[in-house]
């Protein structure tokens, strides 16, 4: 199994803007068949060392995971997101 971490800081840090960005990323849920779970919250504590969204994704292989990288659905989110975010850190590991 193959989790897939991806932390979001956005340049729109209202209420406003963090639902919006957690519902384009939570829009990938059932449109990428190598997708086995997605999981996307906003942080709740806010403090200056937060992140505002996190993303964890699961796959079979790190096959599937260049699958999803490359997903036309994929790349739609990741280009809305490259324009939202200040910044974006991720990890990716193997279980």
């Amino acid at each position: 199994m193959i989790t897939h971490i991806v932390l979001f800081k956005l340049k729109d840090s209202s209420q406003e803007g963090i639902r919006k960005a957690k519902d384009v990323l939570s829009n990938l849920a059932g449109k990428i068949p190598v997708l086995r779970s997605l999981e996307v919250g906003a942080d709740i504590v806010r403090s200056e060392r937060s992140y505002h969204l996190a993303l964890v994704a699961r796959f079979d292989s790190l096959a599937d995971l260049d699958a999803y990288q490359n997903h036309p659905e994929h790349v739609k989110v990741a280009n809305y997101m490259r324009g939202a975010r200040e910044s974006a850190i991720a990890v990716d590991y193997e279980s």
